[in-house]
């Protein structure tokens, strides 16, 4: 228990690293990143006019992180079925609550689609059927953390549950399942490329449920990224993953994107979430999936507490009682022998 604790705050805190380092490059090409801020290694603000991140501190998270914690209690409120109307009204009134704040509108394009159906009378089943961006595999950790990786269906099967009403396609919900399953062997004691070897495994499983759109299959392209950039230096791996893999929102890029800079980290969070900064495009989700990924299977304890303790916009608290609330619960349904998804 205290080592899958451990791992269980790695992952979610360590994909916080990843979204508030990235978070003021977020959008920003690497020319301009570099024109900007050189080679970013460290938490900065984003410059005056980001149209963004404006206004934020360096440091901060942003809805990647927010979105998982959200999920996360969902899913402990749940109990054995997932609640789908909670879920949304929990997306609709954080949305709400950061606009508030005077942030903008950062539900992604396909969760505010679904959410927009679902307010016009769409069941929540139909609402997430066009939905094949990142925003399902960038929340979905505390799923694996939750979840024991066996068996493949069961744990497969529940990442579409938490998906169906924002994320429910064969591409979205292969690209969810693949960083889940990464978490989950994190979680379970593995380290990153077994992570990475489950999460191929679960990519093509994912990619049978929903409904299908077209798109790169998530499984080959993990694989693909991964070779692309093994044995490259930093410089030329990011030149790579820019030009070749893609770093945009769809999940076709930024999934393997992530694990392509997993594998360039050799598994560190920290230099996971530095790599995802400098790459342009979705680095903050980017790099809230890499380096929580890598911190599921480094752990906590492992990750820089100096950059920690720097994190501003979440409750260290609040991560760890809810991090202990999702490894009770894997380790009550192990316990259980439970074999169908609730």
């Amino acid at each position: 228990m205290p080592d899958m604790l451990d791992r269980a705050m790695g992952a979610l805190v360590g994909g916080a690293l990843g979204d508030a380092l990235g978070m003021p490059t977020q959008l920003l090409s690497p020319a301009r990143i570099a024109e900007l801020h050189g080679h970013v290694e460290d938490f900065i603000a984003p410059f005056a006019d980001h149209p963004v991140s404006k206004g934020l501190l360096a440091g901060t998270i942003t809805d990647d992180t927010e979105q998982a914690l959200l999920l996360g209690r969902i899913l402990v409120e749940s109990g054995e079925r997932f609640d789908h109307a909670r879920w949304v009204n929990a997306l609709l009134d954080w949305e709400r609550e950061v606009k508030a704040r005077g942030s903008y509108d950062l539900l992604g394009p396909s969760t505010k689609r679904a959410i927009d159906a679902i307010n016009n009378g769409v069941p929540a089943e139909e609402a997430g059927r066009g939905g094949d961006t990142n925003g399902a595999a960038m929340r979905i950790a505390p799923v694996g953390i939750m979840m024991p990786l066996e068996p493949l269906d069961t744990f497969v099967a529940k990442v579409a549950e938490t998906c169906r009403a924002t994320h429910n396609t064969s591409i979205a919900i292969a690209s969810a399942a693949a960083v889940a399953a990464a978490v989950s062997r994190g979680v379970a004691g593995g380290d990153w490329r077994a992570a990475s070897d489950s999460a191929v495994a679960a990519a093509r499983r994912g990619a049978t449920l929903g409904h299908w759109v077209t798109g790169g299959d998530i499984a080959a392209r993990i694989v693909w990224a991964q070779d692309l950039v093994r044995g490259k230096v930093t410089r030329d791996a990011i030149r790579l993953i820019t030009d070749l893999v893609g770093t945009g929102v769809a999940s076709q890029e930024s999934v393997p994107a992530a694990f392509a800079v997993l594998e360039v980290a050799d598994g560190d969070p920290w230099q996971a979430a530095v790599i995802s900064a400098n790459l342009g495009g979705d680095t903050d989700t980017i790099g809230a999936i890499a380096a929580g990924m890598a911190g599921a299977c480094t752990g906590f304890s492992r990750l820089p507490q100096q950059h920690v303790a720097r994190l501003k916009g979440i409750d260290m608290v609040d991560v760890r009682v809810l991090a202990a609330d999702l490894v009770a619960a894997r380790v009550a349904r192990a316990g259980s022998g439970k074999d169908a998804a609730a």
